[in-house]
């Protein structure tokens, strides 16, 4: 499918690139109109997943009163988890920053709950029907309330593996907490599919605007249920008046009541890579060269993180859209089947590592 890997040589990339290298998915039928790729993007927004799955709700309370909530894919089929044994992986999906779970998301859980693995999706406070119970919501690049989230799943499946995926903008929280986590992230392998790399660039560069109204009214939505008790920490009416997502961002966290800030030192604290040389858990980054979100790949790809870094893999295809990565057949997204093998190849390259070097295996 013209991919390229870009990576640190190593003997996992090697591994890596055996496995992809020997994946239908990256080898399958293409589109007829891939040189569309804002088109590639809307059908991927409104296409409905295919059966819709069955999702069981967890509201999880945080250490300040918050609450996040996790949704748990149980079907169509009945049975948690697919009827998945105690150590199963556990896969923590990661919607994109304005809270919307897509049915490409929803697809991928699915398939998935098929292959054994207990699929479960992260909402941040007031995100998705989540109860706003603190006037206080998840900036962009803050990572607190996922490693809450990460501490609990460990708790309730200690004996599975944890793997995480995030979807476009929702990867800046994925890729934060993996850099501030480093080796105790507790998870064993992640994936971003057309991640935001620089956020602070991706907010100023602004999107086409037939993906950022969408988000913007999806997110004003959410917030209008809560003015009341956010009108004590911001001004509601520029926030629900913003005319952009940058805006809204700053209106939101810099133009607090209590504690304002400039825009600079927000990103200071909320650049998904801030952190990048501490991570230490293998991540897959699924890009197209020709998103129209994330914009060119020139100035939005950090080629020399992929390069330099042994634990970050960047699998770049020219066409793909955004979070579309189209293909006839059932499943409709290859990407998704490429996550899946690779946490397949990761899974086989760790139990080869802990026979040839005789370690035990993690209680």
């Amino acid at each position: 499918g013209h991919c390229r890997l870009l990576c640190k040589p190593s003997a996992l990339a090697q591994h890596l690139v055996r496995s992809l290298g020997r994946s239908a998915a990256l080898r399958g039928g293409h589109w007829l109109w891939p040189c569309w790729p804002r088109l590639q993007m809307l059908w991927q927004l409104l296409q409905p997943p295919e059966p819709e799955p069955v999702v069981a709700r967890e509201l999880l309370q945080l250490s300040d009163a918050g609450l996040v909530a996790l949704d748990w894919l149980v079907g169509p089929w009945g049975a948690a988890g697919g009827g998945g044994r105690v150590s199963s992986p556990v896969l923590l999906l990661i919607p994109n920053a304005a809270g919307k779970v897509t049915g490409g998301l929803l697809q991928l859980g699915l398939r998935a709950l098929e292959r054994g693995f207990i699929p479960v999706i992260f909402n941040r406070r007031g995100h998705n029907g989540c109860p706003l119970t603190t006037p206080r919501l998840q900036p962009f690049g803050d990572p607190g309330d996922l490693r809450e989230a990460v501490t609990y799943l460990r708790c309730r499946h200690p004996c599975a593996s944890l793997l995480a995926v995030s979807e476009g903008s929702g990867s800046g929280l994925l890729l934060a907490y993996l850099g501030e986590s480093g080796s105790s992230s507790r998870l064993a392998a992640a994936a971003c599919l057309s991640p935001i790399f620089r956020g602070r660039d991706w907010f100023e560069a602004r999107m086409p605007w037939l993906y950022e109204w969408p988000l913007l009214l999806h997110l004003k939505q959410g917030l209008s249920r809560y003015a009341g008790a956010l009108a004590e920490v911001v001004d509601t009416d520029r926030l629900l008046g913003s005319r952009s997502l940058r805006e809204l961002e700053e209106t939101l966290f810099c133009r607090t009541r209590s504690r304002p800030t400039s825009w600079e030192s927000y990103w200071e604290r909320n650049e998904p890579l801030r952190d990048a040389d501490e991570a230490a858990v293998p991540v897959l980054c699924l890009c197209s060269a020709d998103d129209p979100v994330r914009g060119p790949p020139a100035r939005s790809l950090p080629r020399e993180l992929f390069r330099s870094s042994p634990y970050f893999f960047l699998l770049l295809t020219p066409h793909g859209g955004h979070c579309g990565f189209p293909r006839r057949g059932p499943g409709r997204c290859w990407a998704h089947e490429a996550v899946l093998e690779y946490f397949r190849a990761m899974a086989e390259f760790l139990r080869t590592e802990e026979r040839r070097k005789g370690l035990p295996r993690p209680r």
